[in-house]
């Protein structure tokens, strides 16, 4: 069914089209008088001719009779009467050439009349057609202010059901509130009833009243004494978590004091034992007793012992073989998270360690083991504890009782991988792999820090057998020795790689800038699809990669240093940080090189801005933790997403930080580098 706003619509359409038809047959009709314009002239001009001719050939019909009057001479008039007969002839061949002009002429006058009839049929239907639209016009006007009163018959029934439904609500409470008065009214009646007992009750509740006011004064009086009293064992427990304090400093003053005694001790032991003669051990079996447990070989590089070693190849395979090993296993990592851990791994000479951080089950600690595994690197993971709080921790102590040293698998791994101070090791052309796992539950300056700077402080490749340049960077063992004999002392070598995972919630301690300007950190975000891990096939036993080899796929800082892209690149970024108040040195600037550098090296393109980009991800982002995204850092922010997004043309990175930001504005405000997903 056609509403009545469509059929007006319509009446409309038709009569625009019919307009338009009328303008066209105007058109039509001038062009055809325009056309017929220069025969209806030529008619004219004609006719004139002919009523000249006509008058002419009166008078020569005069002539004519006068000359025949005049037959006297016969010759004569019978010459002139040829000569006249010729232009009669002449006229009446004329004549007949304008009878068909005239037919013609003719012919053009009754179809102009028949056109003109036409015209006047039209204006009458054209005057009809626009009485029609003005009528449509009217109609149309007012439809418009049907329309507009419509409108306001809603607004206005809008309004009223608005009041409407505001009247019940009061009348609804109106009638709430007469079944309250009625009850009221009830309950005044009760009420008044009840005044009466509670007259004689108020009485009896009078003396009570006093007895309870003499038994609040006694109360008051006893509350004060007890809150003296109170502020008294305040003081006395402030005093005693004073003196407990104290007391802890005393204890762990003591406990020094007993560890250097108990030291002295047994060096006193040995010297006894050394001039007690022949039933004292000798000063190696003494020395072999207090290594005995360092010596040990752990189960992780036993286990190495079995493995074969790997036929030669290029780095390309050997990054092949790890993603082929995650996709045995189940395990779904983006190819370039993949690359850009062992690219962090390889740079273990400027860049100490690589951290992955994130969310619990991420798969923060099967990257690593899976990615050694498939490189033929040993795997040992330490599981770090919330009380670790000294480098023993990490690496074992001296046991003073026992007068033997108690390793972790940690110390005992490095004692046997370092091939300079234990020349008779099996490992020396292998490597290692050591995992901090959930390395942020203690504090990580309280146990790594001081392991951290040896492995920064360790000497190039090239001279780490100079044993001075080396000093600063060996570990030494705290075992008291003999007289005249050193402690054992381990240098933690190229051959060993250091990663570390940390989860974020509130039981895990934050990265200090330390641990953060010598680390790649990798962040985990959320998964944006939940996938199953399930066995594919058999999964090869690892074999061995050799050390040499690996040394071999490290490139220089050198390589890149000179590229205009990393220059201008590296350039951005210590602008950028400056302009959010975090710069950063010569080391950095290296680091980012030397990965820079390591990256392309298995990649079939080499394309720069990949590398730098996981740069910005792995050491900018991380040093921008707890900075205000609204306390003038908007323009700082917006020139880093430009970099990322126009620059190195890493749109997902981009959008990460955007939603980083966006995330802080929502929250506490300061910018926490939630990650990205690949």
């Amino acid at each position: 069914m056609l509403t009545g706003n469509t059929l007006i619509l319509l009446f409309a359409a038709m009569a625009v089209v019919a307009l338009i038809g009328v303008q066209t047959s105007f058109a039509i009709l001038h062009d055809r008088a325009v056309t017929a314009a220069g025969p209806m002239r030529s008619l004219e001009s004609l006719e004139t001719a002919l009523a000249d001719k006509r008058m002419a050939l009166s008078d020569i019909e005069n002539e004519l009779g006068e000359r025949r009057k005049a037959l006297a001479n016969i010759a004569d008039v019978q010459a002139d009467y040829d000569a006249t007969k010729r232009q009669l002839d002449e006229l009446n061949a004329e004549w007949l050439q304008k009878d068909e002009r005239r037919d013609e002429i003719r012919t053009i006058r009754e179809e102009i009349e028949a056109e003109i009839i036409q015209k006047q049929t039209i204006d009458a239907e054209l005057a009809s057609a626009r009485a029609d639209l003005d009528a449509v016009h009217d109609r149309l006007a007012a439809a418009e202010r049907l329309f507009a009163l419509n409108d306001e018959m809603r607004k206005e029934q809008a309004a009223l059901e608005t009041k409407i439904a505001e009247m019940r609500s009061e009348a609804m409470k109106l009638s709430e509130a007469q079944e309250r008065v009625q009850r009221l009214e009830t309950l005044a009646h009760e009420l008044d009833r009840d005044v009466a007992r509670t007259e004689g009750l108020q009485q009896a509740a009078a003396a009570q009243l006093a007895e309870v006011q003499e038994n609040l004064t006694a109360e008051r009086q006893a509350t004060a004494a007890a809150h003296s009293e109170f502020t008294q064992v305040a003081a006395r427990i402030a005093a005693a978590e004073e003196r407990a304090r104290a007391v802890d400093s005393e204890i762990t003053a003591l406990e020094q004091r007993q560890s250097f005694l108990m030291a002295q001790v047994a060096r006193m032991e040995d010297d006894v034992a050394e001039a007690g003669g022949k039933d004292a051990p000798s000063r190696e079996e003494a020395v072999a007793e207090r290594l005995k447990e360092l010596t040990t070989l752990p189960p992780v590089l036993a286990h190495m012992r079995t493995w074969k070693n790997r036929a030669a190849e290029n780095e390309g395979e050997a990054v092949q073989r790890v993603l082929q090993r995650l996709d045995q296993n189940g395990l779904h990592y983006d190819r370039r998270i993949v690359y850009a851990f062992h690219t962090a791994m390889k740079t273990n000479d400027t860049t100490q360690m690589a951290v992955l951080a994130g969310i619990s089950g991420t798969g923060k600690s099967q990257l690593p083991r899976q990615y050694a595994a498939g490189m033929g690197i040993g795997f040992l993971q330490v599981p770090v504890q919330p009380r670790w709080d000294s480098p023993q921790d990490l690496m074992g102590f001296y046991n003073y009782i026992e007068k033997r040293y108690r390793p972790t698998d940690m110390a005992r791994a490095l004692y046997h991988l370092d091939m300079l101070n234990n020349p008779s090791s099996e490992f020396e052309d292998q490597m290692m792999m050591i995992l901090l796992d959930e390395m942020n539950l203690a504090r990580v300056e309280y146990y790594f820090s001081d392991f951290l700077s040896r492995l920064e402080s360790r000497p190039p490749v090239n001279r780490v057998s100079d044993k001075a340049l080396r000093k600063d960077a060996e570990i030494e063992l705290e075992i008291p020795m003999p007289r005249g004999m050193d402690a054992p002392r381990i240098f933690p070598g190229y051959n060993l790689l250091f990663a570390g995972t940390m989860n974020e919630d509130e039981s895990t301690q934050s990265l200090s800038d330390k641990v953060v300007d010598r680390a790649n950190v990798l962040r985990f975000s959320a998964p944006k699809t939940i996938r199953t891990t399930s066995q594919k096939g058999t999964i090869a036993e690892p074999e061995a990669l050799s050390a040499n080899r690996w040394r071999s796929w490290i490139k220089p800082v050198s390589a890149v240093e000179n590229e205009p892209a990393v220059v201008e690149g590296v350039d951005r970024m210590v602008n950028l940080m400056k302009g959010f108040k975090r710069p950063f040195g010569h080391r950095l600037g290296r680091a980012i090189m030397s990965y820079v550098a390591n990256y392309s090296s298995f990649e079939q393109t080499r394309d720069l801005r990949v590398p730098l980009a996981d740069q910005v991800e792995m050491r900018l982002l991380p040093k921008l933790r707890g900075i205000e995204v609204e306390d003038g850092n908007d323009h700082a922010f917006s020139e880093l997403i430009s970099f990322v997004d126009e620059k190195l043309r890493d749109d997902q990175l981009a959008k990460a930080i955007e939603e980083s930001i966006r995330s802080a504005k929502e929250g506490s405000g300061q910018f926490v580098w939630n990650g990205v997903s690949r």
